[in-house]
């Protein structure tokens, strides 16, 4: 047995074997959650933990993280190392299945499965930790359930930046969007097209994702960033994926992120994107878009170059500015904090 099957004590395989689901391309007329306390029975379950288990004598951290799947299935990934962004070094990871049980305050969800080395493997989830079981059904190690949060989240308007929208605040999105979306508290809906257009910027965008436990793939809380109308930044809940370029964080068609930084539906998430818009000159593009973009503070892509425009944004083709548009893919995800500093002046 592997140190790392025998750290993994939830595991049933090394990803290459997983079962989770592979993406799809529509959405559903299954419930969409936006308000936690609204939620199912499966909402507390989900989510990740982090904790210690003890391998030849000392303590390995590891991060987990529980997606739940609808009707008390959860699917359990663990991570050697900590949670992606945290101590994790990919590819190492393994998954498990589990079931939700009970009701009430005796709820909880059991986790069992066979691990690569073939030993079984057995964990409880119960308000607010995740434990570890050996053989003799003792309790070996204790996982703790955390929630992290985006270390940009809420960042302050810079100096020279435009604030676009800003939800219960001074800013009138009707007049920095076209024909805005919002919600009673002030959160603004899928489907938004800033009015102005901008070139050399960097973004700052805020965001939720529905809590969709019966859908999976495209259907799963998807919407996207379009920086400049055509190069777009996924979103969708990916929490648990391995981070594909359709999946949340990827710049889609052309590079998957680095990482897989996607929190729980429901979490508030940030992108931060530095933006350097093509070149042009008498009508031909001299150089490629760039763009790096951090999720929720990790950077997923450093300069990378965007040679071509993605699918589905307002624009059929490339210019030296555009708008920001957010992509309505029939999924309730909100935005908020939405502000753009233009780095250089717009055009060439």
């Amino acid at each position: 047995m592997t140190r790392a099957c025998v750290l993994l004590g939830f595991a049933t395989c090394l990803i290459g074997c997983t079962g989770l689901p592979a993406a799809h391309a529509a959405a559903t007329a299954q419930p969409a959650f936006t308000d936690p306390t609204k939620a199912d029975a499966d909402f507390p379950f989900q989510g990740e933990y982090v904790g210690e288990i003890p391998v030849d004598g000392q303590p390995m951290r590891v991060g987990l993280q529980v997606i739940a799947r609808g009707n008390g299935a959860f699917d359990v990934v663990a991570f050697p190392g900590g949670l992606p962004g945290d101590g994790w070094q990919a590819p190492m990871k393994e998954t498990a299945k589990g079931t939700r049980v009970g009701e009430g305050a005796d709820a909880r969800v059991t986790v069992e499965g066979v691990d690569s080395a073939g030993v079984s493997r057995r964990g409880v989830i119960r308000q607010g930790k995740a434990d570890v079981v050996g053989d003799d059904g003792a309790v070996v190690a204790t996982l703790g359930k955390v929630e992290r949060k985006s270390p940009t989240l809420g960042a302050a308007l810079p100096d020279g930046a435009i604030m676009l929208v800003d939800g219960t605040g001074p800013v009138d999105e009707r007049e920095t969007l076209v024909t805005p979306r919002l919600t009673d508290d002030g959160l603004v809906m899928e489907g938004m097209t800033t009015r102005q257009s901008f070139g050399d910027a960097r973004w700052h965008i805020e965001f939720r994702l529905p809590y969709q436990p019966h859908d999976s793939g495209q259907a799963r809380g998807n919407s996207g960033a379009y920086v400049m109308g055509v190069y777009e930044v996924q979103m969708l809940d990916s929490f648990g994926l391995e981070g594909r370029d359709n999946e949340c964080g990827g710049v889609y068609s052309v590079r998957p992120p680095a990482v897989n930084m996607c929190l729980p539906p429901l979490a508030w998430q940030t992108y931060d994107i530095d933006v350097t818009a093509p070149r042009f000159e008498g009508g031909r593009k001299l150089k490629n878009a760039r763009m790096t973009v951090r999720h929720n503070g990790v950077v997923i892509h450093d300069d990378i170059e965007i040679a071509k425009v993605t699918p589905g944004g307002v624009r059929g083709e490339e210019g030296p500015t555009g708008p920001l548009f957010l992509q309505d893919h029939g999924n309730p995800v909100r935005y908020r904090n939405i502000w753009v500093l233009p780095t250089k002046p717009a055009g060439n």
